[in-house]
């Protein structure tokens, strides 16, 4: 075999070449910057953390302007008192409403600090030195006198401490020296046990999911009510994407094609039992709650009537409170489900 056969020739004066697969394996690699990258392709960095781009807070600002809605006036950068209290807490302790739905208010813009509107729950302030409103009017620094009542809610009010949808149980007790509000609610269609409190601590330990208080309803119901159906209304259930925490539910007495059901819960979704009642096919007539934890809806109270709460019947929610996610439920209170009277002489409130 002739060795100078692959021997590419060389021209004097010119420079050697490369055989073609050299020139090929050259083209695949890379032209490299002298900083050390390849020049096409971007060095890879750790990306920037969002709170460090000082656009990112505006965006939502410029997108209330690009609908056109106007700009809420912006809360100083620092707390108005640091080591202050936080506004929600504030708000819940002047008896306004429970810490999540004094968030929630103070979120929508209803709440000001020295004039200006305060959108953050926990804005610190001195309420001793600091003017608090809300809904446009001064908030007192603290409640003069702790209290909670206990109301027989009359369908067809709203359990609100907001009158701009309507007439609410608050309307009933407008002249009370004490500013109080609902703790929890029950729809404008349904009635029974109601509690308002000014009592900050009381109305976040009765509203707070984690607690699990013990909830007891009658309710009334037309349509074919059958083993089946209990059985269903006992599963876990789900309600608007949510699967419902099983619920206890008893049969009371049946009566002319209606039945008469009570209802245990553990958990207060929006319209719950009416939802839960209309998949199975059974119509709600009407709904009343008679009891919370131990504390039952006196049968004396007519609706619409009220009466203040004892110091042993609230140190008896509490207690309830601290142990509410160990006690079993009870199911053992059928005299609870007896229906009001509706002559009873005995008022406490004449509201």
């Amino acid at each position: 075999m002739n060795r100078t056969a692959n021997v590419a020739r060389v021209s004097p004066g010119r420079p050697s070449r490369k055989p073609s697969g050299d020139r090929r394996q050259i083209s695949e690699q890379p032209h490299r910057h002298p900083a050390g990258h390849p020049t096409g392709q971007r060095p890879s960095y750790p990306r920037r953390r969002a709170a460090s781009n000082p656009t990112a807070a505006l965006a939502p600002a410029r997108a209330r302007q690009a609908a056109g809605e106007p700009t809420p006036a912006q809360p100083p950068v620092q707390d108005g008192a640091p080591g202050g209290i936080r506004l929600q807490l504030v708000l819940s302790r002047a008896g306004v409403a429970a810490r999540r739905k004094a968030a929630e208010l103070i979120q929508a813009g209803r709440v000001r600090v020295d004039g200006v509107v305060i959108r953050e729950p926990g804005y610190r302030v001195d309420p001793a030195r600091q003017a608090v409103a809300f809904n446009g009017k001064p908030l007192p620094v603290a409640p003069s006198r702790r209290r909670t009542i206990l109301m027989n809610k009359p369908i067809g009010l709203l359990c609100s401490a907001d009158s701009s949808q309507g007439k609410t149980v608050c309307d009933l007790i407008a002249d009370l020296p004490e500013q109080l509000v609902p703790v929890g609610r029950l729809d404008r269609d349904s009635g029974g046990l109601l509690l308002l409190s000014n009592d900050g601590n009381l109305i976040a330990h009765l509203t707070h999911p984690r607690y699990g208080h013990r909830k007891i309803y009658r309710v009334e119901v037309a349509g074919p009510c059958n083993a089946a159906t209990l059985a269903k209304l006992r599963s876990p259930m789900e309600i608007d994407g949510y699967t419902l925490r099983p619920v206890e539910v008893s049969l009371l007495r049946k009566q002319a094609g209606h039945t008469w059901l009570r209802f245990v819960l553990h958990e207060g979704r929006n319209r719950q039992i009416r939802k839960m009642c209309a998949q199975v096919g059974l119509n709600v007539i009407s709904l009343m709650r008679i009891a919370i934890d131990n504390l039952l809806l006196p049968e004396e109270l007519e609706p619409g009537r009220w009466r203040d709460l004892s110091g042993q019947e609230i140190r008896a929610l509490l207690a309830t409170v601290a142990t509410a996610r160990t006690a079993p439920p009870d199911t053992h209170t059928a005299e609870v489900v007896q229906p009001a009277r509706a002559d009873g002489r005995h008022r406490e409130g004449r509201r």
